[in-house]
């Protein structure tokens, strides 16, 4: 028998598939290099390392080389994706005060 969460995983993967989104499978503890980490983020390599000096998202350094734990990064965009969500929400509700919808 295969288990609930495998099944549940397996019908997410073929949602986005269906959507046409691309879908990565990384273990959690996967190390990744900045420009592996820009691409799954979607932004500049510059972005990705300015977010990486600012504190935002853990990494370790390897000789003068940054990895970034695939698991820090999905934190950083869940985290990301929350207060995006929040911030259309407001301007949706302000919008909506102003009587401009």
């Amino acid at each position: 028998m295969v288990p609930r969460s495998a099944v549940e995983l397996l019908a997410r993967i073929l949602a986005h598939m269906a959507a046409g989104q691309g879908v990565s499978v990384v273990p959690a503890d996967a190390e990744l290099t900045t420009q592996q980490a820009a691409d799954l983020l979607n932004v500049s390599r510059p972005f990705l390392i300015g977010l990486l000096d600012a504190g935002e998202i853990e990494y370790r350094k390897v000789g003068k080389h940054r990895r970034i734990r695939a698991d820090s990064l999905l934190d950083y965009k869940r985290t990301d994706d929350q207060r995006r969500r929040e911030a259309a929400d407001e301007l949706t509700a302000l919008g909506q005060e102003m009587g401009l919808q």
